[in-house]
């Protein structure tokens, strides 16, 4: 066979297509690649980095061994031969692959892209399965010789754990056509930050939902669950089940705003809840990935924190309410650790509600701190209000994963740090988007994706705000939003009242730019966005809620 020839057939059913990368003519005698043997014995041990002629050479025989099904062999051209053995013949078997033609492209390096044209058959039914992969050659520490460096992406990149199998089969669970508050369809095509919720929703509630299963290639880890969205999007769908319906309380319309929002940054997340129930309406991120960072994130939430710290305040009797003065200087040491304001402002005769919509950091620090001290509480009075007031730190019971924010019991410089979002403190978009949500309905209600009554499932709880508490959270954040002074005017300037906000901007070690966060409310809808290295809330966060605001 000439380079560039089109194929050559091992089995009937396997083979290998030389794709102008110089792969040479080579005969399947024996079996394949000639009949010596593979180990080379008795040629001059080989060292320094591999040649090209060798990764040609090595890629050619593990690929034509690999799609004429011979595990073994293939197995013997890696630099694990145990694993790879196991690995390419379950992706005959356990993915009932019955045939393959792989394509190799031009070599980059020791690395070779290739493209499987793969079909799978399973109790009759055949479907074909493209995809594209790749494989690096390295050369064996003990033998010099050239060998494919074992990972399971080999196979399919997706395959990222030594434990994980590729199967084909009736799936456990059926699919699930997953719908929003007023029946309208959601999909992971139209809306991709849904991809891991809906993926979570079929894993979860696919059996309640009333479908019916259908055969499918998926990933499935050592323990026997399905790995990552393919648990929603299969690697193949040989034929389709028939879906349960399940109704979630998403917004179609507030999801669409939230999608369009966070693409206006490389990384943003936002979330929207209904106050008045704990319904979550939106939640979107970008990129979308696997990892639902709008619910799982664990970031510091900056000075939307000083929702929480204000409240603390009013409930130890540092301050009785918006009114009462504070010092606002432009600097402050606390425990060792000097704080500082944006670009080092004061405000003269402040008072709380001016520090407040100002986002004045010295002030949340300056008085609190020794008056919480001779009280003996200063370490451990705002996990208390974040718990007990706000729901921070309880176990809460979302229908899909999600952070349930931290505030622990802080020392040292930590405490003054967190009365800002910063030391030690942790939320993600979801549960600063709670804490709007709580001001504006007057106490906590748990954020929920999906009715509780569907699996019984116990929803944290927290005391209501005291009216007093509650009206003056609203009155500042109602003049953050408003007041010609406000952080949040000019990104809250078209968005319907009632309305209120609090901008924050936290401070990551490592890199240059804080990050923007912003949450808000206007009628019965609250959001909360962070906008990785956006700088100041109102300038990037301010934007992305209220465009998810508007949509409500």
């Amino acid at each position: 066979m000439r380079s560039g020839a089109k194929t050559a057939i091992v089995g009937g059913v396997f083979l290998v297509v030389a794709s102008g990368v110089g792969y040479g003519g080579f005969n399947l005698w024996n079996g394949i690649m000639g009949g010596d043997d593979v180990s080379s014995m008795g040629a001059p041990r080989r060292s320094g980095p591999v040649t090209s002629d060798e990764v040609t050479a090595t890629a050619r025989d593990f690929l034509a061994a690999w799609s004429a099904g011979e595990a073994e062999r293939a197995g013997q051209l890696t630099n694990d031969p145990v694993t790879a053995t196991s690995a390419v013949a379950a992706y005959k078997e356990t993915a009932s692959v019955s045939a393959a033609t792989i394509t190799p492209e031009t070599p980059i390096g020791p690395t070779v892209p290739f493209t499987v044209k793969a079909t799978v058959t399973y109790r009759g039914v055949s479907k074909p399965w493209t995809y594209r992969s790749q494989l690096s050659v390295v050369r064996g520490e003990t033998t010099g010789r050239p060998l494919v460096k074992w990972v399971p992406s080999v196979l399919h990149p997706k395959l990222r754990t030594a434990d994980a199998t590729i199967r084909t089969g009736v799936a456990k669970t059926a699919s699930v056509k997953a719908v929003d508050r007023n029946g309208v369809e959601l999909t992971a095509e139209k809306y991709p930050s849904l991809a891991p919720v809906l993926a979570e929703l079929r894993k979860r509630y696919g059996a309640k939902a009333g479908g019916e299963s259908g055969v499918e290639t998926w990933i499935e880890s050592g323990t026997g669950a399905r790995l990552g969205a393919a648990a929603d999007a299969p690697l193949l769908v040989l034929t389709k089940g028939r879906p349960g319906t399940l109704r979630t309380t998403l917004d179609a319309e507030v999801q669409a705003a939230a999608e369009a929002a966070v693409g206006n940054f490389e990384k943003a997340s936002v979330t929207a809840i209904e106050p008045s129930t704990g319904a979550i309406r939106a939640v979107a991120n970008n990129p979308a990935t696997e990892y639902n960072t709008a619910f799982l994130g664990q970031q510091a939430p900056g000075s939307t924190m000083k929702i929480v710290t204000a409240a603390m305040l009013m409930q130890n009797g540092v301050v009785a309410g918006p009114n009462s003065p504070v010092e606002c200087p432009s600097t402050v040491l606390a425990r060792g650790q000097t704080f500082q304001n944006l670009e080092k402002f004061s405000i003269a005769n402040a008072t709380l509600a001016k520090a407040f919509r100002q986002s004045c950091n010295t002030a949340f620090i300056r008085k609190v701190l020794p008056e919480l001290a001779d009280k003996n509480v200063a370490d451990t009075a705002l996990g208390t209000t974040a718990r007990d007031s706000f729901g921070i730190g309880q176990t809460w019971a979302v229908g899909v994963p999600a952070f349930d924010g931290s505030v622990p019991e802080s020392a040292g410089s930590n405490t003054p740090a967190s009365y800002i979002g910063q030391g030690q403190i942790q939320m993600s978009a979801l549960n600063v988007a709670s804490l709007s949500a709580t001001v504006k309905n007057g106490g906590f209600l748990q954020p929920y994706l999906v009715a509780k009554d569907l699996d019984d499932r116990e929803f944290a709880t927290a005391d209501r705000l005291s009216s007093g508490v509650a009206s003056a959270l609203k009155q500042m954040m109602r003049e953050t939003a408003t007041a010609g002074d406000g952080t949040a005017t000019k990104a809250m300037a078209g968005v319907p009242g009632p309305k209120g906000a609090k901008t924050g901007s936290a401070e990551v070690d490592g890199q240059g730019t804080s990050n923007s966060w912003f949450t808000g409310y206007s009628g019965d809808l609250a959001a909360a966005a962070v906008v990785q290295s956006g700088g100041h809330g109102g300038d990037a966060a301010g934007p992305v809620v209220a465009r998810v605001l508007k949509a409500g």
